[in-house]
């Protein structure tokens, strides 16, 4: 069992930064893929950003490419989003999941065992 927990969120202006960390307990974290979700409400969760155990080649869903920077400490058990640039469309509770996707499945909620309690992310214009 792994138990996940964010930090990080919090409002900012257009164009500003946040760095989110997700903070793993002890155990098999560094043979997990991470990755990031955002959900608002009445939709269900998005795919922002994946990253494997060995941190070769994140991927990103479109909306956040060239903004969002996924990336991993196996030795602290911490996976972090810095997010840049940011738009209020940005705004949503952000969360963090862990698990063992097929590679077809790396986008999908449904396919990580995992979950953090969420972050409130919230960009103003």
């Amino acid at each position: 069992q792994v138990q996940l927990v964010e930090s990080g969120g919090g409002q900012v202006q257009d164009g500003g930064s946040l760095r989110l960390s997700c903070a793993a307990s002890a155990g098999t974290f560094g043979s997990y893929v991470m990755a990031w979700f955002r959900q608002v409400p009445g939709k269900g969760r998005a795919f922002v950003a994946g990253i494997t155990w060995s941190g070769f080649r994140p991927t990103y869903a479109d909306p956040v490419k060239g903004r969002f920077t996924i990336s991993r400490d196996n030795a602290k058990n911490v996976v972090y989003l810095q997010m840049n640039s940011l738009k209020p469309e940005d705004t949503a509770v952000y969360s963090c999941a862990g698990g063992l996707p097929t590679a077809v499945r790396f986008a999908s909620a449904d396919a990580y065992d995992y979950w953090g309690q969420g972050t409130q992310v919230t960009v103003s214009s």
